[in-house]
């Protein structure tokens, strides 16, 4: 741009502008402020009426008339001329001015009374710093606490100005009181709320560019607060000491956000005392008094002896008692005694009526017990009963003195009887033949009750056994019972009949299944094939260049814990060791249960054993604690420890709706006599341990599995389990008699302690030509559950089909270490724990990472170790270790708005790595 020359002082005009009369110009648009962005040059326009003519002047110098571009017209409202100039500035032109203030520029305009100056107007070079001064920066404060987040903008011409983002949407501040984005270009949050947790970003902008600062993450979060206590529990034993228990839970609020968890006890327990209830009893008799007139004399006796206390019954029966003291010498009136009271006659023939009853009732009683031991003293049997349906009715119960030591009869004849006792005793009945009973009787499968009440349609003896337990050897059995050599039972002779005894005799009498595995830093996982008990070591639990021997076992037999109150064994007593070795990370056991989980009908308790032998209680599952966490699948129940022992689960039924789950199976094999063939039917806790010692003892004695087992839920409410054989072929099989139906008392089945029950119905062919048994056994609880089991079998053992035993038959190798142990590649559960670990604006935490994994409660536990997701992803892999469900474990993720760039985004490399590989191998 040319500038003309002139003395800027005394404002020279140019030659050509004409001086005539008129008005000074007025400006009708002066020049504004202007910034050059980037390399484009910016126009100052100027607009005057009425004038003959207008310059620019910039920097106190003309520019040359020849750059501006000028416009003429006339207002038509007054008929003056109006003139409206021009110009174009330069970035170059401002930058090459160096003067003490700004680039300016000013419009002069002339008219016919002289000249107008208009405003200078500023040119700068417009632009705006990357870099902001100061960042906001990450806070995380206590809810209704005051947040505060500074921004001092990057430097720029003009000054940038600032708005802020909250998750990228902008904050209007208008639109909440609680928000204040005025003060200094600051956020100020006045009172925090958890709506107020998230990402904040100060985005500052000009003419030139938008800047964004680095976000900031604030974090409000909520401390733990108690609730209110409950009110204490009913004493929990009737009478005696016992204790009370009162709960509160950390929901007042609950920890929110990374919040601290409450501090202090969330269970407390007291000691009670509840008095036993006393029942009366009678002192003796007094002496009879003095004869009175009416010919009778009394004695009395009180209900002292001790009296009733603390709701106690009363003593039964009369306080006083009469008689005649004469022996009918007596005369009342003056009268002699045959004439007085004819009801005394009655009495007399009443008396001779009831004693003829008595002599009848000795009289059957003698003909059943001569019966009866003719019918013992015969080979066969004198009734055949074509159809078990004949004998579903009708139980009748019977009492009788326990026999004496040595009778044949007896299941264990070693027992010492009491003879001056009568006992009523109460089982299943179990019918054998001759052989039958000398083969029980000498190999010890059944297991002597002490207090067995039988229902009974004859006079039989009736038994009740339960099968020898096997150990577990570490390899796997196969799905079959052996063929072969195990059969030559259906043929066996006299005189090799002593070896067979003594080969059931010998069976295992071992009461454990053990087996062990070396793990070190890696972790791994030890499983007890086919019995749903596992342990799970996680990585990093065993220190750096060490290695233990871990060792798992399973008690079987009669479990040592004897429960409490009205307490149930639910699950094995499993063994975890060495004892005395101590884990960083808590490594998780899982323990197969037979309850039906419902908290309203079961109080489940987890119950660990002392070096002294007795058992003390971990933890309730409703209970929230921080020394151990357990989690109740349906079947099995996982639980997260930090020290090695013996543990077992206990269930307190709350209601008669309480129900245990049993197994009910059925084996049959040939018996000595070529013609019969037993059928075995077993009821047992619906557990896989429970069900392998079923298949062991039967593997012994040569059993196959005739029907797929079938599932009876079993209630608490006191009634008793009836089994029956139904559907017998009438001209082909018959069933030995007053056999065809058994019955269990409710309290043998509901607190079997572990122990299988087993009865055995022994049916026999009319002829060797019959090979195919068609039948059903009902099993069934009294006003309750029934399953029907439908048994279509060969009984020659090479034309039987064969069922599978265990639905998935697990490895032989139960010990497996390293990574190739777990479903989660290691690689990726580092990436997971990462993420969530660290408390997020949205709540996306591990809390969450809980939530949808189902773990809702007690999650204080979680909270008091350093790395909450990798506890929470070592439950994952107990509660998967069959299935290995990555999916769910992605869809959790997905759902939680995480995987894009935690999971889903591994690239095809990370998928050729070895562990990754290994996991896809294994379900991914």
């Amino acid at each position: 741009m040319k500038v003309l020359e002139g003395n800027d002082n005394s404002e020279a005009l140019p030659e050509s502008i004409p001086s005539a009369p008129g008005t000074l110009p007025h400006f009708m648009q002066e020049p504004d402020d202007a910034y050059i962005i980037k390399s484009n040059p910016i126009a100052l326009r100027c607009k005057a009426m009425p004038a003959m003519q207008i310059f620019f002047k910039c920097n106190g110098e003309w520019v040359h008339q020849n750059e501006h571009v000028s416009e003429e017209s006339m207002d038509e409202s007054t008929g003056l001329k109006v003139r409206e100039v021009f110009i174009n500035v330069t970035r170059q032109q401002v930058e090459d001015f160096h003067g003490p203030e700004d680039y300016w520029c000013q419009c002069v305009a002339w008219s016919h009374l002289g000249t107008s100056k208009s405003r200078k107007a500023s040119v700068r070079i417009a632009y705006l710093r990357k870099n902001f001064e100061q960042d906001p920066q990450g806070k995380e404060v206590p809810i209704e606490g005051m947040i505060v987040l500074h921004c001092r903008p990057p430097e720029g011409v003009p000054a940038a100005e600032v708005e802020w983002l909250k998750n990228e949407e902008p904050i209007d501040s208008n639109q909440d009181e609680n928000i204040d984005t005025r003060a200094d270009h600051n956020l100020i949050i006045r009172q925090a709320r958890l709506s107020d947790s998230g990402n904040y970003t100060c985005m500052a902008a000009n003419i030139v560019a938008k800047r964004r600062s680095m976000s900031a993450t604030v974090v409000v979060y909520v401390n733990g607060g108690w609730s209110s206590w409950t009110e204490w529990s009913n004493c929990n034993v009737r009478c005696g000491r016992g204790w009370q228990k009162r709960s509160r839970t950390c929901t007042n609020p609950a920890p929110l956000n990374g919040g601290a968890f409450c501090e202090g006890m969330s269970v407390q327990k007291i000691t009670c005392t509840s008095l036993c209830p006393v029942d009366g009893s009678w002192e003796v008799w007094s002496e009879w008094s003095v004869c009175s007139p009416e010919c009778e004399h009394l004695r009395i006796r009180e209900c002292t002896a001790p009296p009733p206390r603390n709701g106690g019954k009363f003593c039964e029966g009369f306080s006083q008692e009469s008689e005649n003291c004469t022996e009918g010498l007596c005369i009342q009136d003056k009268k002699p005694l045959h004439e007085i009271k004819p009801q005394n006659i009655e009495n007399a023939s009443d008396i001779a009526l009831y004693s003829g009853l008595g002599a009848a009732v000795i009289a059957v009683a003698v003909l059943v017990v001569g019966i009866t031991l003719y019918r013992r003293s015969q080979s066969e049997y004198g009734v055949d009963v074509i159809d078990s349906s004949a004998l579903t009715g009708g139980f009748q119960t019977f009492n009788f003195k326990t026999v004496r030591q040595g009778n044949s009869l007896l299941l264990n004849s070693s027992m010492q009887p009491d003879l001056t006792v009568s006992r009523t005793y109460s089982g299943p009945i179990c019918l054998q033949d001759p052989m039958d009973k000398e083969l029980m009787t000498e190999s010890s499968l059944f297991n002597p009750l002490s207090d067995i009440k039988v229902k009974v349609q004859s006079s039989f003896m009736v038994s009740l056994g339960v099968t020898e337990r096997a150990e577990y050897h570490g390899k796997a059995h196969s799905g079959t019972f052996p063929h072969g050599n195990n059969r030559g039972f259906t043929t066996i002779h006299a005189r090799n009949k002593t070896t067979y005894i003594q080969n059931l005799s010998s069976l295992s009498t071992r009461s454990e299944l053990r087996t062990t595995g070396i793990f070190g830093h890696l972790g791994g996982r030890l499983v007890m094939p086919n019995t749903g008990v596992s342990l799970l070591i996680p990585h990093g639990a065993i220190p750096e260049e060490s290695s233990w021997e871990i060792y798992l076992t399973i008690s079987q037999g009669e479990s040592s814990l004897q429960p409490e109150g009205t307490e149930v064994l639910i699950g094995p007593e499993v063994t975890c060791g060495p004892p005395d070795v101590t884990v960083t990370t808590p490594f998780a056991l899982t323990i197969p249960h037979c309850a039906e989980v419902n908290s309203e009908h079961w109080n489940i308790h987890l119950k660990k054993r002392t070096q002294q032998g007795k058992w003390e209680e971990v933890m309730s599952m409703e209970e929230e604690a921080t020394s151990c966490y357990c989690l109740l699948d349906p079947s099995a129940c996982h639980i997260l420890l930090d020290s090695f022992g013996t543990y077992a689960l206990a269930g307190e039924p709350i209601s008669d709706c309480a129900v245990k789950q049993l197994k009910v199976a059925v084996f049959g094999c040939m018996s000595c006599n070529s013609l019969d063939y037993n059928l075995r039917v077993y009821c047992m806790d619906n557990t896989p341990c429970a069900f392998q010692e079923v298949v062991s003892g039967e593997r012994h004695q040569g059993g196959q599995l005739l029907e797929e087992p079938k599932l009876l839920h079993f209630k608490g409410n006191t009634f008793s389990l009836q089994i029956s054989v139904l559907d017998i072929p009438p001209f082909l099989w018959r069933i030995k008699p007053f056999t065809a139906c058994q019955e269990v008392p409710f309290s043998r089945v509901w607190c079997s302690n572990q122990q299988p029950l087993h009865c055995a119905f022994s049916l026999e062919r009319y002829t060797p030509a019959t090979t195919q048994l068609s039948c059903k056994i009902c099993v069934r609880q009294v006003k309750g559950h029934e399953q029907i089991l439908q048994i279509q079998t060969s009984i020659l053992e090479n034309e039987r089909d064969t069922i599978t035993l265990f639905a998935r038959e697990e490895s032989n190798f139960p010990a497996q270490t390293g990574p190739k142990a777990f479903k989660i590649p290691y690689s990726i559960r580092q990436r997971i724990c990462a993420t969530f670990d660290t408390p997020n604006a949205k709540g996306k935490d591990w809390q969450m990472l809980a939530q949808k994994n189902s773990i809702n409660r007690n999650l204080s536990y979680f909270a008091t170790h350093s790395s909450p997701s990798a506890v929470i992803l070592d439950l994952w892999e107990a509660r998967h270790q069959h299935d290995g469900d990555l999916d769910s474990l992605a869809c959790a993720l997905e759902e939680i708005g995480r995987t894009h760039s935690k999971i889903s985004n591994i690239t095809e490399t990370q998928l050729e790595e070895t562990d990754f590989s290994y996991s896809r191998q294994n379900g991914l």
